[in-house]
């Protein structure tokens, strides 16, 4: 079994900190209560999601364009990511819908569209396993991520296009953020622990598909 690299031991550690700093030392919001703690879980989830989703965009794109299975790699590894991170926006969504909401789920417009976006690249990791072909599943997933991407921008402005019991952008919005400097600050501390998080892990699938199409490659007859 592989070690944990230092910056591996890095991003963990930062996101043990986070966490904790979130739950323990950074006070309650005056609305909602500690509730609202899971924010530092499920704001930096949705946004690392984005992250993730757009990688999977732009390094699909540039396979297409250099036909170099490393984009391909990279692409499929973001987006298994990407969908983890997406079903942790919706679990802790959820949890926190049920204290706010009063119920588990609800057909708003930001819950559903993120729901069919879970889907979305949920197929688009079946339809890369049933192409056998290296190539011709690294240039198909690459059209698929791209339309696959669209539901993106329309996730995040789900909130302001129709109405729904999902509250309004509170942190990127005209003017000043409406949330306490000091929980802001905690809230972005969470999403750069995260992303260290992601780029490790991304690294760390990135090698592991290498290793894949090595030994793929291997097992094709000659010739």
């Amino acid at each position: 079994m592989s070690r944990i690299s230092p910056p591996g031991w890095l991003a963990g550690l930062a996101l043990t900190v986070t966490i904790l700093v979130g739950l323990f030392a950074v006070p309650a919001d005056a609305a909602q209560g500690d509730v609202q703690r899971i924010m530092y879980v499920h704001v930096p989830s949705a946004w690392l999601a984005y992250l993730a989703f757009f990688v999977t965009l732009a390094a699909g794109l540039l396979f297409l364009r250099r036909q170099d299975l490393r984009f391909d790699r990279v692409a499929v590894a973001s987006a298994e990511i990407g969908l983890v991170l997406t079903g942790l926006t919706i679990a802790t969504g959820a949890i926190w819908g049920k204290a706010t909401w009063g119920k588990w789920w609800d057909w708003d417009p930001r819950l559903t569209t993120t729901a069919i976006l879970f889907v979305i690249y949920a197929g688009y990791l079946l339809l890369r396993q049933s192409i056998v072909d290296r190539r011709r599943r690294a240039r198909l997933a690459a059209v698929f991520g791209t339309v696959a991407f669209l539901n993106v921008p329309i996730v995040h402005f789900s909130v302001l296009w129709w109405r729904g019991l999902h509250q309004p952008p509170t942190v990127i919005r005209p003017g000043d953020p409406t949330i306490d400097h000091l929980l802001l600050a905690e809230l972005l501390a969470s999403v750069a622990s995260f992303t260290l998080v992601y780029l490790w892990v991304l690294r760390r699938r990135v090698d592991l598909e290498a290793t894949r199409d090595a030994a793929e490659l291997a097992l094709e007859p000659a010739g």
